[in-house]
């Protein structure tokens, strides 16, 4: 429902789909034609009823840019807030099972799993 409390349809134009890597966005955007893909950079100050996070890795180690950027908090804090009303995080099992080497990764880590803790399933 919109701020009225009126029922509309959702639409392609309803969804944003954000991957981290640029490479994901180009094969999401050939898959999925029509719907806005990008990095949490192109859709700084955007939002839509219904945002996609596709984490576009299946473990920490196969992360191009290492886990500092996968687990970016400012990322995941961009993504998770563009939504107005339904946030879907697609990832692998194994992203929450991370080897961590500092509090840092630990941080990162947490906010994930934290993430998924408060998920409504």
């Amino acid at each position: 429902m919109d701020k009225e409390n009126k029922r509309n349809k959702l639409t392609v134009n309803d969804i944003l789909v954000i991957a981290p890597y640029n490479a994901q966005v180009h094969d999401l955007t050939e898959a999925i034609p029509g719907v806005r893909v990008g990095t949490v950079d192109k859709f700084q100050g955007q939002e839509a009823p219904v945002v996609i996070f596709s984490m576009a890795t299946s473990s920490p180690e196969d992360a191009p840019r290492g886990m500092e950027f996968l687990y970016s908090l400012e990322r995941l804090n961009v993504a998770v807030s563009r939504a107005k009303a339904v946030f879907i995080l697609v990832a692998s099992p194994k992203l929450f099972e991370p080897d961590c080497m500092s509090p840092q990764q630990m941080k990162l880590a947490n906010a994930l799993c934290r993430l998924r803790e408060m998920a409504v399933r």
